[in-house]
């Protein structure tokens, strides 16, 4: 410091120049003094501060001067010398700034040239400008000064970083003016102002300066209005540069296009302070101003009109939206007409296509409604404006349809006006590019039914619509709206209309655009007058030439109405509708002198009477006044007039305001000669219909009105169908409101002409109609019925008589009381219980086993021991119910102890007397054995166990035959009646006739256990509940069952080639239906040889029995899902039946030995066959009538013969015995008749069999024929077709060919069967032949067990669950009288006959009956040509509307139901196959009525009710149509009504089995058809639920589990896009399962709902899951069903996930949060804001958070729900949210939030673009995935905070403004 203090003492002295001097040596040493004195030491550095502190401006001046000339050369750093000059106007004297100011100009200008580096600073305060600046206001000018300088020394290629070294400092300058008094903003004017000018002087280098300027001007403040008096000033400085130097720039023709550009830059920087979210204090009118300046400037220029000025023109779109005076509409109004004209003008230059949608289509409506102003400027205006735009859409209207052109990346930074006009693109090319969804979705209508969620598949304008008029009611109900709402009805009704206007030109959403803006009429009225302009001003539109818009008039002109419905309104509607009817048209034109008036104006008159019909709809009571005006039109001579006439007078009788007969008098003579005209008919009948209540008090009047309606309803015209149908349906809608009795009264013969009418009816709009008539009458007939009075059961033929008084007759005449005489009609019809009961009881039983057993022959035969075995079962019923009387007798014990006792006791004397007795009776003892288990109950389950060990032994004895071959047809039938849970034993038995059948040598042997395991297949795969006890899994039994299924299939087909030496190759491919199991190591194999033909004769039963078992596993086969396989075991056993198979057809048949074998067995098989195939309808009526025709040739020609033998003689037992059974299936079935010839040709054939000279065997197979026809089923354990047997169910019309019914019923075929049986019943009483009078004896006996057995299930009906009604049939057919119409229905349907027609006739008939009315009058005529069986064919439609109206009926008269339904079933297959496929008729539709039918009456009818059960059986199920299946699944909540708890075990289960297996016939369907059948499957599922209690049913688990499976089939839930081929539509099954799983129980839903954190971090394929249960909880929160809770707690975890699938999940989350608290969607908000500050997805949670701020924002109607739109529209969302009074509270601390996450965001984009890995650990947690969204997510988040930066301090807005974008 002393080396400076001498110098620093000279610069103090008086004399300036000495000062100077001083100074200049001060600075000379420290140039050259060493460090430690030198600058940046301690005195050097003091010594400059005191010089430039100084007082002297000598001393200072020099100073600066020096200090300036040390930094230039290099002896002190810039960054040093700045700081010394700044720090010096800190304390300076104010006479002293300006020249430090200049000094640090200077240095910086240095420094710039230099190394523009030295500049980067971190924080805009250290900015050598910025720190000038807070030297006060004393240094705003010359830093002006400073700033133009370096501007104007830098200009040139450095320009664009001289904007760049300033936009810190002006940033600070702009924002500071927030935060500072009016200085701030002052000096921000000036030097904008001055750098503006300086531009002008530098037009060249201008463009950069401006848009630097333009850029920083984006964040001036606008807190009041001097703050926007200022920016207008700043922007006019702005404006006048521009243009002198656009001037310049044209003139020299350079940088044209980037000028106007830059122009169009400025344009929106003016336009920007005039945003939704900028507090615009000074109007719009000086924005309005400079905009005009910038356009017209252009313009005068010769510049064209650029695309990019359509933002611009957005702006002034809302501009003029917003605009309340008529000073701001009418510049906007001047600007925008200006703007079209110059498009005009310019609009080749552009190369615009004419047809390109653009921005005028919202100016329209806006325009449209300053038509009305009352000022002559704004209305002149207007209506220049409007001139030009219908030019615009006139040609909108006629150009081609352009698509759009979609581009690709990130959309641009959303604005309100942008919004706007994006939403009309979307709507107006909605069906050229993606499908939108909309964000109008989740405008909350108040209701929580889960149906609201599906709005997504309205259109946007539909949507509109329905908002719009909920508002409207909830207005008028004067119930709270939500804050969002009433902005909705404040704010936005004008851009709404103005959206919906501009699509009125759109050629397939006009019509929707006009319906949404009737809408927003009626909510808001103020829009009243410019709605009525609008449709004045379309009107023209349309109506003009060459516009294809005329459809749209009609539609226009219906919104006047609605405009009406304001009382306001009214005259100026009037006034606008006049002047279109006549130009001397006077107010009172709906009066009556008006028609006068318009005599010559048809269409006029039409229009009066259409309105009249209006007024008298809408408005009753003035309707009244204009009641002449309806006489006028009533008396007109024009039908349409006449017709509206009648329907005004309709509406005022409907109202009441007249009485009905009053008026009918007055206009009765009007009506009756008018009724020829259709028109006039369908009024007449509107009108008439409210004639019915004071109907009875006008009963003569009544009865003619009833007439009137009878005619037209049934009258018949081949002319104006269509109208006549319209007519004829409105006339039976009024019969409907009429009383059945009066209707009965007035209308002679009415219940026959109604029958006829119905049945002859073919229009299906009439059909229906008729339907709920005859509803009508059938419940009144309900209710006035009589009740029902029981009568006792009377024979119903001599048969039934001659079966009474068998016993008696053959036993107790003394010749044959001893049973051994007669053993097999002993065991079924004798008792051997003695009167008054015995204690010898039990003996007296045994006794009789031992006798019988030795006289029953069965002569190795097994028919024989079938018929034996069938014999046992009603033996052994007594016999037990004997042993239980005896032990009652003997002390009282329980039911089940009784009863094992009773089976122990007769057991043990079994097994005594089958080791004692001989070969002959032991083989009767087992199988009486086998008879006792199946008569005894479930619970006698160890008794059966027991017997089956024993003839197991019985079965392993290789060395006797007699025990081997019976002990395998017992074991056999045992095994379908053990218990339920001892599958072990029943799998011990299949193994065991496995083992022997292919171990043994012996071929009876072999077909006994073909026999056996065919029966044991009736229970393999039948009981689902036979595991809930065992130790193995459903799946586990159910494999283990298929796979001795398969052995079984496998092990009789391969001992039928075998032993055959078969070569059919359809034998060989049965094993590939059930392949090997790979775990199974015990494949049994048999080592046969083969035997010659000689043999197989003498043991032909053996093959036999192999045959019959295949047969009888049919049932087992089609269960197990093997369709295929049973079809070609039906074809296998056709085919070996000569005559039967068309390829044998020789007359030596019988001598080929090396297949012919096989037919005695198939003869007995294809009954079997044949019954199961009809069921399941897997044979034809063709195959039935061939199958009997080829019997009918092989047993005549049997018979024929005369060679005997034992092969001759079994195949015609067989083909005797099974034509009976076969005759008997099919005619009990009720389904496909027969020619009476052939059935009674069959009958001769039997008697001839049974009295020619044959063997007292062959005898006995043609009496067994007969009986078997007559519905015995001897020989057949397994009955497959109904075992009502009653004379009331024979479906036999009278004069008719055909049988259709049980035979025993038939009244044709009664004297041939009555014959046969007396001479049956008289060989069996009295006989030179013994064998033959047993036979005979045997086979009666088995016909009347059959018929008289009241034991029938448990005796015979084995898989076959449920009793019959025949019992009762009578009785309850009494209740109803003969002409009801429940009763004439029912016997229609129950003749219905399809099959006794020829195919030309059905073909005639069917075309004839698709035809109109008269075809039926034409189809009688042609019946009778045809002859008695020709009839009517009946129309499908016909028969569905019987079905239909008898379902409804609350009871039915007991017929067989069960073979009627079967028969519709299959009319409706038959007869389509002839209608032409052109025919309305839908297929499978009587099909699926037949189905409502069943489930209707099932509660009444067993026989229904095993058709459902048939029908629901899974292998059943998979086999149907897909309606079919799909009416199922809808209808569950029905079946449980009716099904057994266990039934409904199984059916929940095989439903489980049938969706998720993978060799389903559900795998089979495609898509659509899948989802189908799961819609149909989640709505029945739900009705379940609602039928009982969902914590008390035994099967809830079952209907869980089935819930389940179906969820995991639910498709994801897209919001929008394009479905693939492979993709549907999921809509309707996504609303079924949330309504099914709302009812659910609440554990087990959120169990099945349960998402776990690890599922979040899952692959894309595995998150889909985890999304639709986010989803779905989502939805059911929406509904009310779960707590919002439920939702909240994952939101921790759907908010940090990356996946693609999770933007579906946000949907419905935001979705549910509609309904939600205002306080919790805060909370959300806040929560997400949060997250997205350490999420590792933040572009997941941000488009989260556009979602919320969007659905809850007041520009929700016109959103898009996109996954990028959402981000590019969150400033605005956002923003506009946080402005609202309900969210403001939060607003600093989530934009606080929203800070820290974009700074995050911006450091991460910023790492990405510079290729830089060392940024911040917390930037280390984004994942890499957000990668590509880097620079997009910065720009959303930058703008949002530009947005919000009012929320943010000084210091975050400076470092906002100072950010480089990537």
């Amino acid at each position: 410091m002393d080396s400076y203090t001498p110098l620093l003492e000279r610069s103090r002295v008086p004399q300036p120049s000495l000062q100077k001097l001083a100074v200049i040596s001060i600075f000379e040493k420290l140039r050259s003094a060493p460090s430690y004195i030198g600058s940046d030491s301690d005195p050097g550095t003091d010594a400059i501060s005191q010089c430039l502190h100084s007082t002297s401006p000598a001393v200072v001046d020099q100073a600066v001067r020096e200090l300036c000339r040390l930094v230039t050369g290099s002896k002190m750093e810039l960054s040093r010398g700045l700081l010394e000059l700044q720090s010096a106007i800190e304390g300076s004297n104010s006479r002293f700034v300006n020249l430090f100011v200049k000094a640090i100009g200077f240095l910086v200008h240095v420094g710039f040239q230099k190394n523009i580096s030295l500049f980067e600073v971190e924080s805009p305060e250290s900015h050598p400008f910025v720190k000038v600046l807070s030297g006060g206001t004393e240094v705003h000018s010359e830093l002006v000064q400073q700033v133009l300088l370096f501007i104007h020394q830098n200009k040139g290629i450095r320009i664009v970083e001289v904007c760049d070294f300033l936009r810190p400092f002006l940033n600070f300058s702009v924002l500071r003016i927030a935060f500072s008094d009016s200085s701030a903003s002052s000096f921000v004017r000036h030097l904008v102002s001055s750098t503006a000018s300086l531009c002008c002087s530098c037009p060249g280098e201008a463009l950069p300066v401006f848009k630097f300027l333009m850029g920083c001007l984006r964040y001036y403040p606008q807190k009041n209005a001097e703050d926007s008096k200022n920016f207008i000033s700043i922007m006019e400085y702005m404006v006048d540069a521009y243009t002198v130097i656009l001037k310049h720039l044209v003139g020299v023709r350079s940088l044209i296009s980037e000028a106007q550009l830059c122009g169009l830059e400025l344009l929106e920087t003016v336009h920007s302070q005039h945003s939704d979210h900028c507090k615009h204090f000074c109007g719009s009118e000086p924005i309005v101003e400079l905009s005009k300046r910038l356009l017209v400037v252009q313009k005068e220029l010769g510049l064209p009109y650029i695309p990019e000025l359509s933002l611009p023109m957005l702006s002034l779109f809302f501009i003029l939206i917003r605009s309340e005076f008529e000073h701001e509409q009418l510049p906007v109004l001047r600007l925008v007409l200006f703007l079209l004209k110059w498009k005009n003008e310019n609009e080749c230059m552009v190369g615009r296509v004419q047809c390109d949608l653009s921005e005028e289509l919202l100016f329209v409506f806006p325009v449209i409604n300053f038509v009305s102003s009352p000022s002559t400027s704004v209305k002149e205006a207007a209506m220049d404006l409007l001139f030009m735009l219908e030019k615009v859409l006139v040609n909108f209207a006629m150009a081609p349809k352009e698509e759009l052109s979609l581009q690709g990346g990130f959309p641009s930074i959303s604005k309100p006006a942008s919004m706007i006009f994006r939403l009309l693109q979307q709507l107006w090319f909605q069906d050229q590019s993606l499908p939108g969804s909309f964000f109008l979705n989740f405008a909350s209508t108040g209701k929580t039914d889960v149906k609201e969620m599906n709005n997504g598949s309205k259109s946007w304008l539909s949507q509109l619509e329905d908002y719009s008029l909920w508002l409207v009611e909830r207005r008028k109900s004067l119930l709270p709206k939500s804050h969002s709402q009433e902005i909705f009805l404040t704010e936005m009704p004008l851009l709404l209309s103005a959206i919906a206007c501009g699509l009125f030109m759109h050629h397939s959403l006009g019509c929707a655009a006009i319906d949404s803006l009737a809408a927003i009429g009626i909510m808001d009225p103020k829009l009243g007058v410019t709605l009525l302009l609008t449709i004045l001003f379309f009107n023209n539109i349309f109506s003009s030439k060459g516009i294809g818009f005329h459809d749209m008039l009609l539609k226009l002109l219906g919104m006047l109405p609605s405009l009406a419905s304001h009382s306001v309104m009214i005259p100026l509607v009037v006034q606008a509708i006049l002047p279109m009817l006549h130009k001397n048209a006077e107010p009172g034109v709906l009066l009556p002198k008006g028609f006068t008036e318009f005599m010559s104006e048809r269409n006029i008159c039409i229009s009066m009477a259409a309105s009249i019909r209006d007024v008298c709809r809408k408005n009753p009571d003035r309707g009244v006044d204009l009641i002449l005006s309806v006489s006028a039109c009533i008396e007109s001579q024009d039908p349409v007039i006449q017709s509206l006439g009648f329907q005004s007078l309709a509406h005022l009788c409907e109202a009441d305001v007249i009485d009905f007969y009053t008026a009918w008098d007055v206009i009765a003579k009007n009506v009756l000669g008018n009724m020829v005209d259709p028109v006039i008919a369908h009024s007449v009948c509107l009108l008439l219909r409210w004639g019915a209540m004071d109907a009875e008090a006008y009963s003569e009047a009544s009865g003619n009105v009833l007439q009137i309606l009878w005619e037209v309803g049934t009258s018949r015209h081949t002319d104006h169908g269509s109208l006549w149908a319209k007519a004829r349906v409105s006339a039976f809608e009024a019969l409907i409101h009429y009383e059945v009795p009066h209707i009965e009264k007035c209308i002679p013969d009415f219940k026959k002409r109604n029958m006829e009418l119905l049945i002859s009816e073919t229009n299906p709009g009439v059909i229906r109609t008729m339907e709920e008539f005859e509803v009508k009458i059938i419940t009144h007939e309900h209710i006035t019925r009589r009740r029902l009075i029981k009568e006792k059961k009377v024979m119903g033929n001599k048969i039934e008589k001659l079966l009474d008084v068998f016993p008696q007759a053959i036993f107790f005449s003394g010749k044959n009381s001893n049973p051994k005489e007669l053993p097999g009609a002993a065991l079924l019809c004798l008792s051997f219980t003695p009167k008054g009961g015995s204690q010898e009881v039990h003996a007296r039983y045994e006794k009789a086993v031992v006798e019988i057993a030795a006289s029953l022959q069965l002569s190795r035969n097994i028919f024989l021991a079938l018929l034996s075995l069938q014999s046992w079962k009603p033996f052994m019923q007594r016999w037990m119910r004997a042993n239980i009387l005896s032990l009652n007798a003997k002390a009282p014990t329980t039911i089940m102890d009784k009863t094992s006792k009773a089976a122990n006791l007769i057991l043990k004397s079994m097994r005594r007397i089958a080791e004692e007795s001989i070969p002959r009776s032991a083989e009767n003892i087992a199988l009486a054995m086998s008879a006792l288990c199946v008569v005894l109950p479930p619970e006698a389950h160890a008794v059966k166990s027991t017997v089956s060990k024993f003839l197991l032994n019985w079965l392993f004895q290789y060395e006797h035959e007699y025990r081997q071959w019976s002990a395998a047809i017992a074991l056999g039938l045992i095994s379908t009646c053990l218990h339920v849970t001892d599958h072990k034993q029943k799998f011990q038995n299949i193994t065991g006739l496995l083992e022997v059948a292919c171990g043994s040598k012996n071929s009876l042997v072999k077909g006994a256990c073909g026999v056996g395991l065919g029966l044991s297949c009736q229970d393999l795969l039948t009981r689902f509940e036979a595991v809930n006890d065992s130790n193995l899994g459903q799946e586990a039994f159910k494999m283990q069952e298929m796979d001795l299924l398969g052995k079984i299939v496998r092990a009789l087909s391969q001992m039928i080639r075998q032993l055959t030496q078969s070569s059919s190759d359809l034998l060989e491919s049965l094993s590939s239906y059930f392949p090997l199991n790979t775990y199974d190591t015990t494949v049994m194999t048999s080592e046969l040889t083969s035997k010659n033909s000689d043999d197989l004769e003498e043991d032909i039963w053996g093959v036999a029995g192999l045959v019959l078992g295949l047969g009888s596993s049919l049932n087992a086969i089609y269960r197990a899902g093997a369709h295929e396989a049973v079809l070609k075991i039906k074809d296998l056993i056709i085919s070996w039946i000569p005559r039967v198979n068309p390829s044998v057809q020789s007359s030596s048949f019988y001598d080929e030995r090396s297949e012919i074998v096989l037919s005695v067995g198939s003869c007995l098989a294809l009954p079997i066959v044949v019954a199961f195939c009809q069921r399941v309808e897997l044979v034809n009526n063709s195959e039935l009538d061939h199958i009997v025709s080829g019997y009918m040739e092989l047993i005549s020609e049997l018979l024929s013969v005369k060679k005997s033998g034992t092969f001759h003689e079994s195949l015609l037992m067989a083909s005797c015995t099974g034509v009976g059974n076969l005759l008997a299936c099919i005619l009990n079935e009720g389904v496909h008749p027969l020619e009476i010839d052939y059935v009674k040709g069959l009958m001769e054939l039997l008697r001839k069999s049974y009295s020619n000279p044959y063997p007292p065997i062959i005898h006995f197979s043609g009496m067994l024929g007969v009986v078997n026809a007559l519905g015995a089923g001897a020989g057949n354990l397994i009955h497959g077709y109904p075992l009502m047997i009653s004379s009331l169910t024979g479906y036999e019309q009278k004069g008719s060919s055909y049988i259709m019914g049980p035979l025993i019923s038939s009244p044709a075929c009664e004297p041939l069967l009555t014959s046969l049986m007396q001479e049956i019943f008289l060989v069996a009483q009295n006989s030179d032949d013994h064998q033959q009078q047993q036979y005979a004896a045997w086979a009666i006996s088995f016909l009347r067990h059959r018929l008289w057995s009241k034991e029938t299930k448990e005796l015979q009906n084995f898989g076959h669950p449920f009793q019959t009604d025949a019992e009762d049939s009578k009785s309850v057919s009494n209740s109803f009288s003969e002409d009801s119409t429940v009763m004439k229905l029912s016997l229609w349907l129950m003749q219905l006959n399809y099959s006794g027609y020829s195919p030309k006739m059905l073909m005639f008939f069917i075309l004839m009956s698709t035809l109109d009315a008269n075809a039926v009058d034409l189809m009688s005529t042609l019946g009778t040509l045809f002859g008695s069986d020709a009839g009517v064919i009946l129309h499908v439609n016909t028969v569905q509307t019987v079905l239909r109206c008898l379902s409804q009926a609350p009871r039915l008269p007991a017929l067989d139901w069960g073979a009627i339904i079967r028969r519709c079933m299959i009319y409706e297959t038959q007869a389509s196959e002839l209608i032409p496929s052109n025919s309305d008729l839908k297929k499978g539709t009587l099909r699926v009525e037949c189905l409502q039918f069943s489930l209707a009456h099932a509660n009444q009818f067993d026989p229904l009710l095993s058709f459902l059960d048939e029908l629901s059986e899974l292998s059943r199920f998979s086999s149907l149509e897909l309606n079919l299946q799909s009416h199922l699944f809808s209808h569950l909540g029905d079946l449980i009504k009716i099904f057994s708890g266990s039934k409904l075990e199984k059916l929940f289960h095989d439903i489980t089995i049938y969706l998720s297996s993978s060799v389903s016939s559900y795998q089979v369907y495609n898509p659509s058809q899948q989802n189908l059948l799961r819609v149909s499957c989640w709505k029945g599922l739900g009705n379940c639920l609602d039928e009982a209690s969902v914590d008390s049913l035994e099967y809830m688990p079952n209907i869980e589990k089935c819930m389940e499976v179906l969820f995991s089939l639910l498709p994801a839930l897209r919001s929008g896009g394009i479905l693939g081929a492979d993709q549907v539509d999921s809509k309707e099954e996504w609303f079924e399962a949330v309504n099914c799983l709302a009812k659910a129980r609440r554990g087990w839903l959120l169990d099945l709902l349960q998402v776990l954190e690890a599922d979040l971090v899952q692959e894309d394929h595995h998150f889909i899951h985890v999304a639709k249960k986010i989803q779905v909880r989502a939805r059911l929160v929406k509904i009310d069903s779960i707590p919002l809770t439920e939702l909240g707690r994952l939101k921790a975890y759907i908010l940090n996930t990356g996946s693609h699938g999770i933007w579906d999940v946000f949907i419905e989350v935001v979705a549910a949060l509609q309904n939600a608290e205002g306080s919790v969607k805060r909370q959300w908000l806040v929560d997400s804001i949060e997250i997205s500050c350490i999420t590792n997805y933040p572009s997941t949670v941000l488009r989260f958070l556009g979602l919320l701020c969007g659905s809850c924002c007041k520009y929700m109607p016109f959103l898009i729900l996109d996954r990028f739109t959402v981000l590019s529209d969150l400033p605005v969302t956002l923003t506009s949210l946080l402005s609202e009074p309900n969210w403001e509270f939060v607003a600093e601390y989530v934009v606080s939030c929203l800070w820290t996450s974009m700074e995050r965001i911006y450091n991460w984009a910023t790492n990405i673009s510079q290729a830089d890995d060392s940024h911040s650990p917390s930037l280390h947690s984004i994942d890499k995935s957000e990668n590509a969204m880097a620079a997009f997510l910065t720009h959303v988040m930058h703008q949002t905070c530009v947005c919000l930066k009012d929320y943010l301090p000084l210091e975050k807005q400076l470092r906002l403004a100072n950010m480089i974008l990537p």
